[in-house]
């Protein structure tokens, strides 16, 4: 997916955090019909629905199955998006069929404002090669996930720590090139682009590969424009 074309969207920001975004749906627990709109989707097993906390933030990425579950428990105070999946359960005695519709963005009720508090969000080399676009920070050149690494600007024997603002993408090659040095004490070697990092909500886009059309819009109308990751495919 290519994020860069959400770009011209950002003018049209979802409302900011804490509200319920315009064209919501207050969540309904559990209908029963025996037929469902043509306009309504048959779910995805695989699809991913967006939880948000109780102000607004991005939360989780939640299962179909945990979706599901929050919804017939009482767990979703509210849902947005244009898409509706349909979850179809079991029959009752009078011949109906007992039908979950879930939106791609929910509010998960009661979830409070504790993962986006955080200081330092989850490192992994998986959303490190991502913000970076898989491109080796020194020659530039783009490769696969098997022959990337991550090197820390500030070598960890040099007292440099493990953390975003300190790591980048590197080819193998431009890896033991570098060693155990600083860019400017290797011969031949300089960054390319500055490591940084993320925010919340880059990171919620970083850590799915299948992102739906109404959770981009919502995600990425909060990113920074110095943000790599309008260029990820």
């Amino acid at each position: 997916m290519l994020v860069a074309s959400w770009r011209a969207r950002r003018l049209a920001k979802p409302e900011t955090a804490g509200s319920i975004p315009a064209g919501h749906t207050r969540f309904n627990r559990v209908r029963i019909n025996t037929n469902a709109s043509q306009r309504r989707e048959k779910v995805k097993t695989m699809v991913q629905i967006l939880g948000l906390d109780v102000a607004g933030n991005p939360a989780q990425w939640l299962s179909a199955e945990q979706a599901v579950t929050k919804a017939v428990t009482g767990g979703i105070a509210w849902q947005w998006g244009d898409r509706i999946f349909v979850f179809r359960g079991g029959w009752n005695r009078r011949g109906e069929r007992s039908i979950v519709e879930l939106r791609p963005i929910v509010a998960l009720a009661g979830r409070k404002s504790d993962v986006w508090m955080r200081e330092e969000l989850p490192l992994t080399n998986a959303l490190l090669f991502r913000r970076d676009r898989y491109t080796c920070a020194y020659c530039g050149g783009r490769f696969s996930p098997r022959d990337l690494s991550r090197d820390h600007v500030i070598p960890r024997v040099q007292g440099g720590k493990d953390v975003w603002t300190n790591v980048v993408t590197a080819c193998r090659a431009c890896n033991q090139r570098k060693g155990g040095r600083r860019p400017e004490q290797a011969r031949g070697l300089s960054l390319l682009f500055v490591p940084y990092a993320p925010c919340l909500w880059e990171h919620f886009i970083l850590s799915s590969r299948e992102i739906l059309a109404d959770q981009m819009d919502f995600l990425v109308a909060r990113v920074p424009e110095y943000s790599r990751v309008f260029g990820l495919a």
